[in-house]
């Protein structure tokens, strides 16, 4: 499985973010190939379990994570996080959904369900992080810049409050495109509402993108 930009550079945001946080257990949703895992515990010592429904995606996980320096700490879990029996509650749950739903798919069943949400609804995120995070839970999901104001709003009916919000865009030239969120169980003043962007009009990474990602991409 490919992995792309924008979930890298989730994941550089999200290892920083949690370097300040009191953080034990950790829960990625839909690991895929287990880049954010991968990421967070470069920099964390904590507890991570990466749930991946899909069988090819999550043998790749498995693979990547016995292979990294950081494997004791990582632990895959194959099937659906909805129906599974969760006999314990998590610090922080972290998650890149899939993005589309009523859109055309593909004929790669495997591609639908990483990208599509007929597995994983935003709804589901929500009511997951309700049931499997503990009282100071927080989490943090990588949207499409378009959905992120109703997540936002359905979040706020859900009892979660906005902690952190960056939106993303490619290029000066281009609108936003993601939408970084992470929310608390408990009211929290919004400690950032930031922008970024990943290439100048040059082309070349921005400053800021660089000093992100120079601990993971090698050419940086």
């Amino acid at each position: 499985m490919k992995v792309c930009t924008d979930a890298c550079l989730f994941g550089a945001i999200l290892a920083n973010y949690l370097q300040k946080q009191k953080l034990n257990s950790l829960a990625d949703i839909g690991t895929g190939t287990g880049l954010l895992s991968l990421m967070v515990a470069q920099k964390n010592k904590c507890l991570i379990d990466a749930y991946e429904i899909d069988e090819n995606a999550a043998l790749q996980a498995e693979q990547n994570f016995n292979r990294s320096p950081w494997h004791a700490q990582l632990r895959l879990i194959k099937g659906n996080i909805k129906t599974l029996h969760i006999n314990k509650s998590y610090d922080w749950i972290i998650c890149n959904p899939p993005f589309y739903e009523n859109s055309l798919k593909s004929n790669n069943q495997h591609k639908n369900i990483a990208m599509h949400s007929q597995e994983l609804l935003l709804e589901d995120v929500l009511n997951i992080c309700n049931k499997c995070l503990n009282e100071q839970g927080k989490f943090a999901v990588l949207l499409p810049y378009f959905r992120s104001t109703a997540f936002i709003s359905m979040a706020h009916q859900k009892k979660f409050f906005l902690e952190y919000k960056m939106d993303v865009k490619p290029s000066p030239k281009h609108h936003f495109f993601r939408a970084i969120c992470i929310f608390s169980k408990q009211p929290t003043p919004l400690l950032a509402d930031d922008t970024l962007t990943i290439r100048e009009v040059n082309n070349n990474y921005t400053l800021p993108f660089t000093e992100l990602l120079k601990d993971y991409y090698l050419f940086l």
